[in-house]
């Protein structure tokens, strides 16, 4: 997939079909969230993403793994446009984009799930991070820029 970047931007997967996602990949994180300002933030943030009722399970996520709460959205709009171009639910381009997930909720919580306890990832910051999860040092940049985009601070 290529991927261009015009004035800080990062677009990708501009001609392919956006994911589909399900009510049935909607559990109840939405109310478990209603109330924190994260979700606030998220969901603007992914206001044109086919991944926007997915808000909550990022949070749920990151919360549940120790990330920052920022870090997978960010991924998954620089790897697949926020959904719009995720062959096999990968939003992630996780394994050079060749990983299959059952659903896209399954490939955010798998995602995290290594992330966390990976001897790779495990115990690195954003940064150690981001220099394993692809070793380019301007996509580290480009996905830091999307997450101050999200928030200017971790919360």
């Amino acid at each position: 997939m290529k991927r261009f970047l015009s004035n800080g931007l990062v677009l990708a997967g501009i001609l392919s079909v956006p994911v589909a996602v399900t009510n049935t990949e909607v559990p109840a994180a939405a109310a478990e969230y209603k109330n924190d300002p994260r979700l606030a933030s998220l969901h603007k943030f992914f206001q044109h993403c086919p991944i926007q009722s997915l808000s909550a399970e990022f949070l749920r996520v990151a919360d549940r793994h120790n990330l920052d709460w920022r870090l997978l959205p960010s991924i998954s709009v620089v790897e697949s446009g926020g959904g719009r171009a995720a062959p096999n639910n990968n939003l992630f381009g996780w394994d050079g984009g060749r990983a299959i997930f059952t659903s896209v909720r399954a490939g955010i919580h798998d995602v995290a799930t290594r992330l966390e306890t990976s001897k790779l990832y495990r115990d690195k910051d954003v940064d150690g991070i981001l220099e394993t999860y692809n070793p380019n040092a301007s996509y580290r940049l480009i996905v830091k820029s999307v997450m101050k985009r999200i928030s200017p601070a971790p919360e």
